[in-house]
């Protein structure tokens, strides 16, 4: 089964809620809808229960505070244990991300309205954390002036470091120095620099 994500918001097959949340996905070209209705709880919506599963599963990869998943009357479809969710302050936090897209944080905003809203993926590092992913929920924190923000440790691979280091190289410590960009030039600039990234010449 081929499950592609939809990162756009534009997509008139989906609401534009579950579009900005990122929920969005195409099984197999069939579309397929995961809407966060409350913290840790969710809907799925799609032509075939049979395949919510998998499609929870690929969600989960980018939210894994997500943990209680019910379809459209109310019936639960599955769950998983709540991971432990940490109480972090904002300047201890280290981006793996040096850019912001207007756009993305538009859609945020949508749906971002407390501290309590903002859940990231994180891995200790010393006195600090370093960001997985939420990095234009981050810098909405910023905007919002919210102190602290939620998280849950999390995995990833060796290549997070190059980011980290770049980041700092750039200036980038905490997320109020993350650079907001429009629409075009952050996919240029970002696109082109994890492209050189994975293509093993990591030099800026």
């Amino acid at each position: 089964m081929e499950i592609r994500r939809i990162d756009g918001y534009t997509d008139s097959r989906f609401s534009p809620s579950v579009l900005n949340q990122h929920g969005a996905y195409l099984l197999d070209g069939e579309p397929y809808q995961i809407q966060i209705m409350a913290l840790g709880r969710a809907v799925v919506r799609g032509k075939e229960p049979a395949r919510y599963p998998a499609l929870i599963e690929a969600f989960r990869f980018h939210a894994p505070h997500i943990t209680a998943f019910f379809d459209e009357n109310g019936g639960r479809i599955a769950s998983y244990p709540e991971p432990e969710i940490l109480d972090l302050p904002m300047d201890r936090i280290q981006p793996s991300q040096f850019f912001i897209d207007e756009d993305k944080l538009k859609a945020v905003r949508t749906f971002v309205r407390r501290p309590e809203d903002i859940v990231i993926q994180v891995i200790p590092d010393g006195d600090r954390y370093i960001s997985l992913d939420g990095h234009t929920r981050l810098y909405l924190a910023v905007l919002s002036h919210f102190c602290r923000i939620k998280a849950v440790q999390s995995e990833t691979d060796e290549w997070i470091w190059t980011f980290v280091q770049e980041a700092e190289r750039r200036g980038i410590r905490s997320p109020k120095d993350m650079i907001l960009l429009p629409h075009e030039q952050y996919e240029r600039q970002w696109n082109q620099y994890c492209d050189r990234v994975f293509a093993g010449g990591q030099k800026s």
